[in-house]
């Protein structure tokens, strides 16, 4: 995801946006017809993407958090003031409460 909806100056909201259950059921239909060869990967990949699906809200924006500072380099400690500067010069429009209310999350969920 390179975004976030709702993050902005004006509105302080994290909207998570899941197609988790989607692609979980176009894997189950293309397992139902797979050949034995192509059963192991699609077998694995419903797995994780089952996995993915049980993720809270929290887990999924804190690792937006990292995605968004390891693009721009930062290798700090994410409960650092610079690391809230570093996802506001990574994400222009967030606001300096929805960073630091990201950043929350991020240190409540380490990797």
């Amino acid at each position: 995801m390179t975004g976030i909806a709702g993050l902005n100056k004006k509105h302080n909201f994290v909207l998570v946006v899941r197609d988790a259950d989607v692609v979980t059921a176009a894997l189950r239909e293309a397992l139902a017809g797979a050949s034995p060869e192509e059963r192991p990967g699609l077998e694995r990949a419903v797995a994780l993407v089952g996995a993915a699906a049980e993720a809270t809200e929290t887990r999924l924006r804190a690792d937006w958090v990292r995605s968004r500072l390891a693009a721009v380099g930062f290798t700090g400690d994410v409960s650092s003031i610079a690391a809230v500067r570093a996802l506001r010069r990574a994400e222009k429009k967030l606001s300096l409460l929805a960073a630091v209310e990201l950043q929350k999350d991020t240190v409540a969920c380490p990797e």
